[in-house]
Order: C-alpha cells, then structure tokens, then sequence
C-alpha cells in the first residue's frame, strides 16, 4: 500500500503502511471498534478484520507525525475525530522550518 501510495503521488519521502496496526498501537493510537458498531461498518461493505490482516476489529485515529532523520518526533497531530486533519499548510511550514527555510 505505501509504495503505491509513494509512486502514484511522486512523493519524495517515505509513507508508513502499517498493517496490523503496530506502530499505532506502539503509539497508543489504537481502539478496538464496539461491538454493536461491527455490523454497521458491514452493512456498508467495511471489512475490518480483512484490512488489518488478521481478525480484530482494531482501528487506528488518524495521526501524522514528522520525524527528522535522527529519529526525534518533531511534530505531531492527533485527533480521536477522524474528520479533524492536520493541514498541509501547518505540515508544510514545519517541513520547511526544519529545512531551514521559510
């Protein structure tokens, strides 16, 4: 998935699939779905345990992280509301900040 995701948008840095979800979980981004919400996500053809691979029902909140090249979180975004992103203006300027750029 991130390499087609990387090739399809000619990005020229590295996209995190993470099936499974174990960098979520490592991050503490992962909730289980409730059971009365599974046939729902169903009736609308959403296959959870097909898309993680396996046969929970977890899923991750929305995050994005920056991580410069030494490893360091230099930002980051979480929202438990999945509509709620970060913008790409903010993503952008920290990109360039750390670039040293403005």
């Amino acid at each position: 998935h991130s390499l087609s995701t990387r090739e399809k948008n000619e990005l020229a840095f590295d996209v995190l699939y993470d099936q499974g979800n174990k960098v979520a979980e490592s991050f503490g981004l992962v909730f289980e779905l409730p059971e009365v919400l599974r046939p729902i996500y169903a009736k609308f053809g959403i296959d959870i345990p097909e898309y993680n691979g396996d046969t929970t029902f977890k899923l991750p909140m929305p995050a994005t992280f920056i991580i410069g090249r030494d490893g360091v979180i230099r930002y980051h975004f979480v929202d438990a509301d999945y509509t709620k992103r970060s913008e790409p203006a903010e993503i952008v300027e920290r990109l360039q900040q750390m670039c040293g750029r403005r």
